[in-house]
Order: structure tokens, then sequence, then C-alpha cells
């Protein structure tokens, strides 16, 4: 019965869109939280330290509230630590690490063009690599129309340019493959281990990693005022929620059909940043509708495909 309501396709545009509008909501949470705990621009450490701690707290929350949901304590078997592990090397520690070092030494709007890449290599991977589901023409002509959308919401006339380096943009590769292959391992984990505790655990393991890499590279977190905490707690719960939706997403439905409302991330992530943090310059514009339809049309193709399991 789950199965069926989890593959139905209001289902999952709306829970799918929960995700994304939760994620969008970092992107300005981020820079706010930055202010809060006067972390610098260029002070990466802290930033690996600040994003650790959100991610433990997150994965203490997705257990607390698995457990209350489920009526047990989601404690891992022998069997599910393996893939636990390779989550959170791949979900949190990788994709991070490279994330927060690239971004350092890139733009961000050239990190979000080539962050929202992922769905592509998802889909790619999960088709040609694991043979999860068929690569098809219109799947990638919906990822090409919802790119293009990506792309269209960033060109706000600067940070772009043809320069290459090694730990800026390729490090924000890196995190895109991290991130796209954990979508991948969470979908093959899921069909036999709760993916609300894998997500939990793998968080707890993950951010405690990223925490003890920032320390030693230097970076600290200081709660300069009480406002710090319920920041926190709320990009906690960011996490917590999005991504254990996600991994459920993901346990009944082709990698495809869900990766694909990714590229609602950086759209949600300008238009909140607009109301949030007064950047009203592309959000509210001509750029930012058509960036927007574009991105809606590009799911609705891909998701089309996977109406078929309905019937």
């Amino acid at each position: 019965m789950k199965k069926e309501i989890m593959q139905k396709t209001a289902v999952v545009w709306l829970l799918a869109m929960v995700c994304c509008l939760l994620w969008g909501s970092a992107f300005p949470c981020v820079k706010i939280g930055y202010d809060l705990f006067r972390i610098g621009a260029s002070d990466t450490a802290s930033q690996i330290v600040f994003a650790g701690t959100r991610f433990f707290l997150a994965g203490v929350l997705a257990l607390i509230l698995g457990s209350l949901s489920q009526k047990r304590v989601l404690i891992p078997r022998k069997k599910d630590l393996p893939k636990i592990g390779v989550l959170a090397m791949f979900q949190t520690i990788l994709q991070y690490l490279f994330f927060y070092i690239g971004l350092a030494h890139t733009t961000g709007v050239k990190s979000s063009i080539i962050e929202a890449a992922n769905v592509f290599i998802a889909i790619l991977i999960a088709s040609l690599i694991f043979h999860q589901e068929k690569l098809t023409r219109r799947k990638m002509i919906g990822c090409v129309i919802g790119f293009a959308g990506v792309v269209l919401i960033n060109l706000s006339g600067g940070g772009m340019d043809m320069s290459f380096q090694w730990n800026g943009e390729l490090f924000i590769l890196f995190s895109t493959i991290a991130y796209a292959m954990s979508s991948v391992f969470i979908k093959k984990y899921s069909a036999e281990s709760d993916p609300v505790l894998l997500s939990g655990w793998q968080f707890c393991f993950g951010g405690l990693v990223m925490v003890l890499a920032g320390k030693i590279m230097g970076g600290s977190l200081t709660f300069y005022e009480i406002a710090c905490v319920p920041l926190l707690l709320y990009m906690a719960f960011i996490s917590a929620v999005a991504y254990s939706l996600w991994a459920v997403l993901l346990k009944y439905n082709p990698v495809s059909r869900v990766t694909v409302f990714g590229f609602m991330n950086p759209v949600f992530g300008v238009i909140l940043s607009a109301l949030l943090l007064n950047e009203n310059g592309q959000a509210f514009s001509l750029r930012g509708l058509t960036s927007l339809i574009l991105v809606c049309v590009g799911i609705y193709i891909v998701n089309r495909s996977g109406e078929q399991m309905e019937k």
C-alpha cells in the first residue's frame, strides 16, 4: 500500500517539491548563519565545522523522528553498517568537503550550475553502471530543459568566466559526482534497509567526521548570540526531513523520476534569498519566471515516463 502511494505522481511532486523548498531555504540560511557565527567567506575550516555540526544534529533529529513515527528505536543491524559508511562518505563527507573547499576558490554562480549537473550524472550512473532503469531520450531531453533553467537563473552578469582551478571548479564537480552517487546508493540500499535509518546514521557519522576535519584544519564554531541556536536547529531540521523524504521517494521510484526535481533547488534558493535577504535581482524578473517554467517543464517531461508505473 505504501509503495502504491509513494509512486503516485501527485505524491512524488508534492514531497519532492517540499524537499526542494527546504533545501532552497538552506541557501539564505547558510548566509545568515555565517553572519551570526561570524564565519568569514574565506574561513573554509569553520564553514566545515558549521556544516558538520548541522549534519550531526540532522542525523540525531532524523533518528528521533523516525523512531517516533515507526514506534521503534532505529538501531542499525550489523549488515547496515557498511551501507551507512558508504552513504556517509558520498552523501556527507566527500560531497561537502569538496563543496566548501571548491566554493572558496570559485564563484557561487559557477558552483550552482556545476552542482545542477548531478541530475545528469545520477541518471547516467543509475542507467549505465547500476542498470536500475533505462536511459531514454525523453529523460535526457527533460534534463537538458531543466538544466537550461538553472543556467538561466544564474546568468546575472557576474561570476561566469572560462577560468578553471583544480581546487575550485574541479572540486565542485567532485562534490556533484559524490551527491549523484549517494542517490544511486540510497536507491540500492533501501531495497533491504530502512531509508530513514540509513539517512539518520549516515548524517551522524558524516557530520562527526566533518567536525573533526574542520577542527584539524583550525576551524571553530562560537555561539555569539541566542539566535544561533534556532537557526542551527532549523538547518538540522532541513536536512533531517528533506533527506529522509528524498530517500523514501528513491526507494519506491526510479532515480531519474526523483533526482530531476533537484533542478528546483537553485530556483527556490534564488527566490527565498530574495525574500529573506532582499536580493531581488533575478528572482522576480522575466528571467526568473522563465527559469522556473523551464525547470517545471523539464521535470514534467522526465516524470511523464514514470506515470506508466501507476497504470
